[in-house]
């Protein structure tokens, strides 16, 4: 008889399988699924060698799949490498003033000091109305002998001080770079606020991590990220086009740190890459020569480890900093915002955006597109279509990246044809009560309709896009299912909650959909890798609101424990 290595009984196994099976036990051989069912059916698979868990009702759900997760920028973006500057870690600009303070005390005169996380809807200051955004004299005090360079939460904008504008050689003559936005005060200075593709001025001169340090921080963030359940994850976007990105995090050899960390068995999550070949602004005619070198560049790996699947494009910036493609104006400054592509005017980005999506298609390749505003959406889901029609292809899978104020009709458009969205539910959380007054009350309600996107065919996943927020997926299902914003508790968009099921589908099944995957992992069935995650407690039986107060007991890859909580 077939003995399991591995057997967890005694509590309530969501198999995650298309009937929403919930077990009780779960038998584990050679690193997949062996059986599940109840305690007495897979007790006949303990042998002498076999590792009994005993779960005492607790919950054991497929290993976590955070479908938009930067990876290596997350690793970077973290202490010890970089300053925590996110909420509630710092609320106010004072705070943000003080942390600069004493990282400049210890940094040796004329190094970088670097940070992550700000979001300028949690800074006091803000909040009261004493001023709209921070600027460079905030941190010029504190910073005279060191450049500083200032990641916001969501990594669209960068707040750096008069020494950094002065070695990227940025005045009030600079012309912001296509795609780009320098903010400048009254007088025509700039304020030290750099937006989408200028944020490029600096961190282009930042120098960098050495690549040695760059794959300890990937293989350290894995780590953490076993600690929260989590067995895989999209790294959505690494080439040329992110070397301007957090001090280069996102550039092409992070791939190659990922296949050494493979190489050396070190990578305990399954990690699917979108490569980046453009960077915002940058013209399509480099696309496919891009792709190519990267492609030729590309080592022998597992491909359920390490698989390189799709290329990321980036097509308008974020609500939150008015740079996402609307249709209506944002209530503050009256702007649409615009497509962050190359092209001297709104039609000629247009075709530029469809011409860039063509040619991923054409290459035979996923298109995984950042895109939240409703102008931007629309031109995107239709150059999808078109790209089809001029060159049709079985199972292409494009999806929509965030797709913040994406329409009933559009998606149905990606549902028909298999594609997907994939929203961020602890976004909406951590955002909600600043977008009311950036795109009114009713749009803002609406944003990432998650129970929209889930009725309507499409592949529907949920992501943290850590570093923007937290990887912390319970607090992603919490989001859908409650969407209580984070800072006043107030319910944005009661509609678009979601049930139990829709929510943990969204980080498991349908992620795994996401990445051609779904065939041998994101559910608990015979056969299926044995990653897997056990609570605590059981999800089903906890209020929605309290789900995070959850914790993560142990977490399985391949069937070896990879985290446990002691």
């Amino acid at each position: 008889m077939e003995f399991a290595d591995t057997v967890l009984r005694g509590g309530r196994v969501y198999t995650l399988d298309e009937g929403f099976t919930v077990a009780q036990a779960i038998a584990l051989r050679d690193g997949a699924v062996l059986a599940t069912g109840g305690d007495d059916e897979v007790s006949d698979l303990i042998g002498p060698g076999t590792r009994v868990v005993e779960l005492a009702g607790r919950a054991v759900l497929p290993g976590i799949d955070d479908s938009h997760l930067h990876g290596a920028a997350w690793g970077i973006g973290s202490p010890p490498y970089s300053l925590d500057l996110s909420y509630p870690a710092v609320r106010s600009i004072a705070e943000i003033v003080e942390t600069v303070r004493g990282a400049a005390g210890t940094t040796p005169p004329g190094d970088w000091i670097v940070g992550q996380g700000w979001d300028v809807g949690y800074l006091r200051e803000c909040l009261d109305g004493e001023r709209a955004i921070p600027h460079r004299s905030d941190i010029d005090g504190v910073s005279p002998d060191h450049p500083v360079c200032l990641t916001d939460f969501s990594g669209h904008m960068v707040l750096v001080n008069s020494a950094a504008l002065r070695l990227a050689g940025v005045d009030r003559d600079t012309v912001a770079p296509a795609g780009g936005v320098i903010d400048r005060d009254e007088s025509g200075e700039p304020t030290g606020i750099l937006r989408e593709g200028a944020q490029d001025l600096v961190q282009s001169i930042i120098p960098r991590p050495d690549y040695e340090t760059r794959k300890r921080a990937i293989a350290d963030a894995v780590r953490r990220l076993n600690a929260l359940g989590i067995t895989a994850y999209t790294e959505p976007g690494l080439g040329p086009g992110g070397e301007g990105v957090l001090g280069g995090a996102l550039g092409g050899d992070a791939i190659r740190a990922y296949e050494e960390l493979v190489a050396s068995g070190e990578l305990t999550a399954r990690v699917s890459v979108l490569m980046l070949p453009l960077a915002m602004g940058e013209t399509a005619d480099r696309l496919e020569t891009r792709v190519r070198e990267q492609q030729a560049g590309l080592g022998e790996t597992d491909p359920r480890l390490l698989n390189v699947i799709g290329v990321k494009l980036f097509a308008d910036g974020v609500p939150p900093n008015e740079t996402a493609y609307m249709y209506e104006p944002y209530g503050p400054s009256q702007g649409h915002g615009a497509l962050c592509v190359h092209g001297a005017s709104e039609p000629l980005q247009e075709a530029e955006l469809r011409r860039a999506i063509d040619a991923v298609h054409r290459l035979g390749l996923q298109a995984g597109v950042h895109v939240t505003g409703d102008h931007g959406i629309d031109i995107t889901v239709d150059a999808f279509v078109e790209a089809n029609e001029r060159h049709p292809r079985d199972d292409a899978r494009h999806y929509v990246i965030h797709g913040d104020f994406i329409s009933d009709e559009r998606l149905a458009q990606l549902g028909e044809r298999g594609y997907g969205v994939n929203m961020n539910p602890g976004i909406k959380a951590q955002i909600t009560d600043l977008m009311d007054s950036v795109v009114g009350e009713e749009l803002s309600a609406r944003q990432w309709p998650t129970r929209s996107a889930a009725e309507s065919g499409a592949t529907f996943c949920a992501s943290s896009d850590a570093p923007v927020t937290a990887p912390d997926w319970l607090a992603g299902v919490a989001g859908m299912m409650t969407r209580r914003s984070k800072a006043t508790g107030r319910v944005s968009g009661p509609e678009q909650r979601v049930g139990l099921e829709t929510a943990l589908r969204a980080y498991t099944t349908n992620a795994a959909r996401q990445s051609f995957a779904e065939r041998w992992r994101g559910s608990l069935e015979p056969g299926k890798v044995a990653d897997l995650v056990v609570l605590d407690g059981d999800p089903a039986s906890v209020d929605p609101e309290r789900l995070t107060e959850l914790r993560v007991d142990l977490t399985l890859f391949g069937g070896a424990p990879v985290y446990e909580r002691g």
